[in-house]
């Protein structure tokens, strides 16, 4: 494929994503919470009481929390999760135009004109994300009384756990860019505290560095782009700027999308923010599962399709997401399957598969419903397969080298049966959710730009590769193991949540019976009729099976066929080099950010010491230099006076005489 036809697929996604705007539905206000979405705060409230007992607990009572605690933050998020649940049902019972609900708490600042509440919005986005936050982040605190049961800092772990799906909930939940920015950076905060969870481990604690930095660099963009809509519409609620972004211009509009895209960037692992992924392995499994898989990775997501009427109308902005989407989705699969450490091969994917998501939201209302849709299916089978990866551990002695793994599948019945329905599902193996929600964001690209398309399905097949890769590894392969090791299932308080994730993974499709998901958000991301594929759906289904198939096939030969070092070959092509050292994604970074700012730093440094100090030092010894002379000459001593007197007269003499006698 040559770089004059991408540029020409590009600009076409350009000219076909601008007449897409023509479908801009501003958001509906929403009506006062009632009845039962009058508790709408409370599926907030009780993880973050949760957190603020488990974390802030005094020292007379700190004792009775460490043996019951994991109870109580278990017990709050699913509280939350039946109280989504509730809600999810009662907003289900209503109309489509009256499916927005908005609360506002309090007045959370004001300044002149500006005024920014603490309002919460309910509406079929949000309610979805609810239900996903909610419902996995109780499965995997459950998972979690088994996995940190013998760390003497439990307590601690369900606290932040806690702390995280709260600032999580209000991202989603909020009514305003102002609110989720909170949301968005309590996740921030979370993260950091759970990637470096077992701080006294170097690695863990440099992961949470690298995380926590370039999110911030992301969230630099979201901040300006809430600072630029402060200025063009003098509000951030997601109602006013929605019906007031047909009167601004086409170039504000399209700042404020780039704007928020690097956010999203940012907290989605996205190119050229997504270094810190992989390197998030540090923290406890049920982290991954829960940060890396289900929740923080998907609010860029979140970001993108809740701005659409942003998108919408910025051209450029939603190319960029496109092509950022499509280079990140590819750049993912790559580092899958380079990776002999399981749990950033499976980062590696997640990586890839946001991508799919931002595709799909960067195709505009053709894509909003079929991004969603991923974005739940991924939640399930990729935390699915995270837990299982971390019972693979939990029986091999957390070792997660795969090169020491193999022929698990008798040692391990209920974590490989489990683990193989979440492989079926990203694989896209008819019928299973991934199927689905992966084909149809594939066929929404083919139609909207068959460039785009073919990348998305060249994806399709690497995935099939990696993580077919991944299951011979660990699973189909002859053993390995070292020496002293006893594989060994886990106990039922972790088999459980993958029993349920598992069924999730395959059931995952319902989502699309009678185009459910895409009539139920219409009234958050409009409706338009997309444009129709190149070929009938059916042989499309085909060639993205047939591509999936071959990945296998390729990972079977290449693979399973072959020996199996414990020790990866040194001798390798250089593309498995690279995709090793993650594509020389630190190493880009070096060059083009932090070493330019080090030399930056460092030149402002000697600027500052050489010219703004010695200005203000020079001045400073200048001042002292004249007074040490003058300290001399006013000595106190009336011998030294007299001289001055003589010699003055002598020099005055001298002068008169020299003038008298020109």
């Amino acid at each position: 494929m040559s770089a004059l036809s991408l540029t020409a697929g590009i600009t076409q996604v350009g000219s076909l994503l601008s007449a897409a705007g023509e479908a801009h539905v501003p958001v509906v206000a929403p009506t006062a919470a009632d009845g039962v979405f009058s508790l709408l705060w409370l599926v907030i409230g009780l993880p973050l009481l949760g957190a603020l007992v488990l974390l802030l607990g005094g020292p007379l009572t700190r004792g009775a929390i460490d043996r019951w605690g994991h109870w109580l933050g278990t017990a709050t998020v699913a509280g939350s999760f039946v109280l989504s649940l509730t809600l999810f049902l009662a907003l289900l019972g209503r109309d489509e135009a009256e499916r927005q609900v908005g609360q506002e708490l309090w007045t959370w600042f004001s300044a002149g004109s500006v005024e920014v509440g603490m309002d919460l919005l309910y509406d079929p986005l949000s309610a979805l994300f609810l239900l996903l936050i909610t419902g996995v982040g109780a499965l995997i605190h459950v998972y979690s009384i088994g996995y940190m049961e013998h760390d003497e800092r439990r307590r601690r772990f369900f606290g932040y756990l806690n702390l995280f799906i709260a600032a999580m909930l209000m991202l989603v939940l909020a009514g305003n860019f102002v609110g989720l920015f909170f949301g968005w950076e309590g996740v921030g905060l979370a993260s950091y505290l759970l990637i470096g969870f077992w701080q006294h481990k170097p690695s863990a604690a440099a992961a949470a560095k690298k995380a926590f930095v370039m999110n911030r660099v992301g969230d630099v963009g979201l901040a300006l782009a809430i600072g630029l809509m402060f200025a063009t519409f003098g509000s951030t609620d997601f109602g006013v700027v929605s019906a007031a972004t047909e009167r601004a211009g086409e170039g504000t509009l399209n700042a404020l999308g780039l704007l928020l895209l690097l956010g999203a960037c940012g907290k989605s692992a996205q190119v050229p923010l997504q270094a810190w992924l992989l390197d998030a392995m540090e923290g406890p499994t049920p982290v991954s599962a829960l940060i890396h898989a289900a929740t923080m990775v998907t609010a860029g997501v979140y970001l993108v399709v809740r701005s659409n009427f942003i998108f919408e109308l910025a051209p450029a902005a939603q190319t960029a997401v496109v092509v950022v989407a499509t280079v990140t989705l590819l750049w993912g699969a790559v580092l899958g399957c380079a990776k002999d450490d399981i749990k950033k091969a499976l980062a590696g994917s997640t990586m890839s598969q946001i991508g799919y998501m931002m595709l799909a939201a960067g195709l505009g209302v053709a894509g909003y419903a079929f991004a969603i849709m991923h974005l739940l299916t991924h939640g399930f089978f990729k935390a699915n397969m995270f837990l299982g990866a971390g019972s693979v551990m939990h029986g091999m002695d957390d070792d997660v080298n795969m090169r020491n793994y193999g022929a698990l599948t008798k040692a391990l019945p209920v974590t490989y049966l489990t683990f193989l329905m979440g492989y079926l599902a990203i694989i896209g193996f008819p019928g299973f959710s991934g199927f689905w929600s992966k084909d149809k964001v594939i066929e929404t690209a083919l139609a909207e730009n068959p460039v785009v398309g073919i990348l998305a399905l060249l994806g399709a097949g690497i995935t099939g590769f990696y993580m077919t890769r991944l299951m011979i590894l660990t699973f189909w392969s002859s053993k390995r193991w070292n020496a002293g090791v006893h594989p060994h299932e886990s106990p039922k308080v972790m088999t459980v949540p993958l029993v349920v994730l598992a069924a999730l993974s395959v059931l995952g499709g319902v989502l699309l019976l009678g185009n459910w998901i895409v009539d139920w958000l219409t009234p958050v991301v409009g409706h338009v009729e997309h444009h129709e594929p190149p070929l009938p759906p059916i042989v499309i289904t085909l060639i993205i099976t047939a591509t999936a198939a071959l990945g296998v096939a390729a990972a079977v030969f290449l693979v399973l066929k072959r020996d199996i070092p414990k020790t990866a070959p040194s001798d390798v092509s250089f593309a498995t080099r690279a995709a090793r050292a993650d594509l020389y994604g630190d190493g880009i970074n070096d060059v083009l950010v932090i070493e330019p700012g080090r030399r930056l730093v460092s030149g402002l440094t000697t600027m500052d010491r050489v010219v703004v100090d010695g200005v203000v030092e020079g001045g400073a010894a200048s001042v002292s230099g004249l007074s040490r002379v003058s300290r001399r000459i006013q000595n106190g001593y009336v011998r030294s006076y007299a001289l001055s007197v003589v010699g003055g007269v002598l020099i005055v003499v001298l002068a008169l005489l020299a003038v008298n006698l020109a």
